[in-house]
């Protein structure tokens, strides 16, 4: 959920994770305040409505956020070097379902796709993952290519998830945005 939709902001004796999310997928809130949870057990984790409809932000406040989340820096993630240390790569690609599974909620959907061919109609579930960066669909793409997943770009910014059986996987692991 970091690298999707979330960033560290620096106070003076700590550090707060803010991640922004959709209030119309409450289970995806409440995994992602279990998963914080469960990083800084001892920390309050916070569910901050925004001024926007339709979106609050997990937050939480801990000193260790850097050390956690190395990747933080100054600038939006596409205009910066996103890249993953080695001790995070040991668990991406240990737990690379729920690695996938949190860039898709935090930037992906699962759709019907349509396509007419004269008078037919042809109709198929679809995923798409979107974000500006770069390294950010490496690592999004290195992660589907470890599972056996089939991808391909649909245009600069998104990959296409769209034979059955790549669907197929995904479903088992991602469902549907709750």
């Amino acid at each position: 959920m970091y690298l999707g939709d979330g960033h560290l902001a620096e106070f003076p004796r700590s550090w707060c994770l803010r991640i922004a999310l959709d209030t119309r997928y409450p289970g995806i809130v409440g995994e992602c305040v279990d998963a914080v949870r469960a990083v800084v057990p001892g920390n309050a984790v916070g569910v901050i409505p925004y001024p926007t409809a339709n979106c609050v932000r997990v937050q939480a406040y801990s000193k260790w956020w850097p050390t956690l989340f190395p990747q933080h820096g100054v600038g939006r993630k596409h205009d910066r070097a996103i890249v993953l240390l080695e001790w995070q790569v040991e668990i991406t690609r240990a737990h690379p379902e729920q690695l996938i599974r949190g860039l898709i909620h935090s930037d992906g959907r699962r759709f019907v796709n349509r396509v007419r061919h004269g008078e037919k109609v042809y109709a198929y579930p679809r995923y798409m993952f979107s974000n500006r960066s770069r390294d950010i669909h490496a690592i999004f793409s290195e992660h589907l290519d470890q599972l056996g997943i089939a991808w391909r770009w649909s245009n600069d910014h998104t990959i296409s998830i769209a034979r059955r059986e790549a669907v197929a996987r995904l479903d088992a692991f991602v469902g549907p945005k709750r």
